[in-house]
C-alpha cells in the first residue's frame, strides 16, 4: 500500500517541475579564411608538423620534452586520473555491499551462592544441581548484505554519458597540452638561435665601432677631426658594449628557459647548443574553418565540457525521480548451546523505494543552477570556436606579412653588401679612407641584422600558425570519446 502510494505522488511531484533548455550553440564559421593563400600548400602533415623544418635538433628537443618534460608528465597525471573518476563514477550504479563478521566470546562467572535445585535419588539422598551456567560461550556470525538500484529511468546512462564527456574533455586537454609545449619548445629554440644571432651581429658591430671610435680619436689627436667627433664615437661604443652584454645574458636565458621546457633544466648550458642561423618556414597546411571544430584540442574539450554539463542537468532532473533499490541479504550463525553447536542461516530479499519530498525545494534549485552551468557551458564554446577562427586567421595574414618582409629586406641586404664591397674596392684604391669603408660596412651589417630578426620571425609566427591551425596531435581517434563501459 506505501508503495502503490509513493508511484502515485511520484507523477504529481514531476508534473510540477519545469526543466531548464539548454540552447544550441552557434558554431558556424566561413566557408573560407579572409587571409592569403601564399604561405599555404595541400598535404603538408599537421600531426608533427615540426618535422616539416626538417631541422634534426628541433624534432629531438620537440620529442624529448613531449616524453620527458614536467608539463607533459602532469597532463598524462590528470588523464589518468580522468580514466579512475570515470571508473568510480560508473561503479556507483553497480551492486554496492559489504560481507561483515563477528565473533563473539561471553565469559560467565557467579559470585557468592548460586541458585540450585535439589533431585531426590533411588537410594535416598539429594543431589544438588545449580542453576547457573559459569564458563565460556563463543558466537560466530556472518552476513552478506547487498544493495543495487533498480534503474528504470537511464540513471546509469546518463552518468556514462557525462563520464565520457568529462573524461572526453581531460583527454583533450593532454591534448592541447602537448600541443602548446611542441610549440613552445620550437619557439624557445628559434628564440634562442635568433638572440645568437644578434649576439653575433652586435660584436660584429662593436668591432667596427670600435675601431671608428679608434679612428676618430687619432684624427682629434693630430688635429684633424673634432674632439666632438671622438667622444661621439666613444658614446656609440659604450652603446654596442653594453648591447653584446644585454644579448648575452638574454642568450643565457632563452637556452636556460629551453632547458627546463624539455625537462632538463638543471643540465648545462653546454648541452643546448643554439647556433646563430635561421631557416625558411615550411609551407603551413591549406586548410578551411570548419575544421579547426575538430582539429583544435582546445574547442574539442568546450564541446566536451558542453556534453558534461548537459550530463550534469540530466542527472540533476532525474534526481527528482523515485528510487527502487533492491536489496537482498544473505547471514550464518554460529551459537553453541547445550553442549551442541547450532548453526543457523538466513536470507532475505527486499525492495526499497524512496521519493525525495522536502528535499523538493534544494533539488529544484540544484536544476537551476546547473541550468545556467549549461548555458555557460554553450557560451564558452561558442567562444572558443569564435578564438580559434580569430588566431587561425590572424596568424596566417601575420605569416605571409612576415614572409613579404623577409624578401623585402632580402633585397636591402644584397644592395647594402654590394655597397660595403664597392667602399672596400675604393678603399684598396686609394679612393676612400677607413671611416667610409667602416660606415658601409656597419650598414649593411645594420640590414643583415633586420633581415636575420625577419627571418627569425617568420619561423616563430609559422609556429604559431601551426598551432593555431590544431597542429600537433591525431584527433582521429581520441580515447576520451571511446570509451567503453
Amino acid at each position: 500500500m506505501r508503495l502503490r502510494a509513493l508511484l502515485l505522488i511520484s507523477p504529481l511531484v514531476l508534473a510540477a517541475c519545469t526543466f531548464p533548455r539548454v540552447p544550441t550553440p552557434d558554431t558556424h564559421t566561413p566557408a573560407a579564411f579572409e587571409a592569403p593563400t601564399d604561405v599555404t600548400q595541400p598535404g603538408v602533415s599537421m600531426e608533427r608538423w615540426w618535422a616539416a623544418y626538417d631541422d634534426p635538433q628541433l624534432t629531438a628537443l620537440v620529442d624529448e620534452a613531449l616524453q620527458s618534460a614536467p608539463d607533459a608528465r602532469s597532463a598524462r597525471a590528470r588523464l589518468d586520473e580522468a580514466n579512475a573518476i570515470r571508473s568510480e563514477a560508473l561503479d556507483a550504479y553497480n551492486p554496492q555491499g559489504a560481507l561483515q563478521g563477528s565473533a563473539t566470546e561471553t565469559t560467565t562467572k557467579t559470585l557468592g551462592t548460586a541458585p540450585s535445585i535439589a533431585f531426590p535419588l533411588p537410594g535416598g539422598g539429594v543431589q544438588t544441581i545449580p542453576l547457573t551456567n559459569n564458563g565460556s560461550v563463543n558466537q560466530e556470525a556472518a552476513n552478506f548484505d547487498v544493495s543495487w538500484e533498480i534503474d528504470l529511468f537511464g540513471r546509469r546512462a546518463a552518468a556514462r554519458r557525462k563520464a565520457n564527456a568529462d573524461l572526453a574533455a581531460a583527454r583533450f586537454d593532454y591534448e592541447a597540452t602537448r600541443t602548446s609545449l611542441a610549440a613552445n619548445v620550437a619557439d624557445q629554440l628559434f628564440q634562442a638561435r635568433g638572440l645568437a644571432i644578434q649576439l653575433e651581429d652586435a660584436k660584429e658591430a662593436d668591432r667596427i665601432q670600435r675601431e671608428l671610435a679608434r679612428v676618430a680619436r687619432v684624427k682629434a689627436d693630430h688635429g684633424l677631426g673634432a674632439a666632438a667627433d671622438a667622444d661621439q664615437a666613444a658614446s656609440e661604443l659604450a652603446q654596442t658594449e653594453a648591447e653584446v652584454s644585454d644579448l648575452g645574458a638574454q642568450l643565457h636565458a632563452a637556452r636556460r628557459t629551453l632547458l627546463v621546457l624539455v625537462g632538463r633544466g638543471v643540465d648545462p648550458l653546454a648541452s643546448l647548443p643554439a647556433a646563430p642561423q635561421a631557416g625558411a618556414p615550411p609551407a603551413v597546411p591549406a586548410t578551411v574553418p570548419g575544421e579547426l571544430l575538430a582539429r583544435r584540442p582546445d574547442v574539442r574539450e568546450a564541446s566536451a565540457n558542453l556534453r558534461s554539463a548537459t550530463g550534469q542537468l540530466k542527472l540533476n532532473e532525474l534526481a527528482l525521480f523515485p528510487k527502487f533499490t533492491l536489496l537482498p541479504g544473505v547471514g550464518i550463525t554460529s551459537t553453541p548451546e547445550f553442549g551442541t553447536n547450532i548453526v543457523s542461516d538466513a536470507w532475505s530479499i527486499g525492495v526499497g523505494v524512496a521519493q525525495p519530498i522536502l528535499d523538493l525545494p534544494r533539488l529544484k534549485s540544484e536544476i537551476r543552477v546547473q541550468g545556467a552551468r549549461a548555458d555557460e557551458a554553450v557560451i564558452a564554446y561558442e567562444k572558443a570556436v569564435q578564438t580559434a577562427y580569430g588566431e587561425s586567421e590572424n596568424a596566417l595574414v601575420e605569416l605571409s606579412s612576415d614572409e613579404k618582409r623577409v624578401k623585402l629586406l632580402t633585397d636591402g641586404e644584397a644592395e647594402a653588401r654590394r655597397a660595403y664591397d664597392a667602399a672596400r674596392l675604393r678603399y684598396g684604391a686609394g679612393i676612400d679612407d677607413l671611416t667610409s669603408v667602416l660606415t658601409a660596412e656597419r650598414t649593411w651589417r645594420t640590414a643583415r641584422t633586420a633581415l636575420t630578426g625577419a627571418q627569425v620571425q617568420a619561423l616563430r609566427r609559422s609556429v604559431q600558425t601551426f598551432k593555431a591551425l590544431g597542429g600537433g596531435w591525431d584527433p582521429s581517434a581520441p580515447a576520451g570519446e571511446r570509451a567503453s563501459r
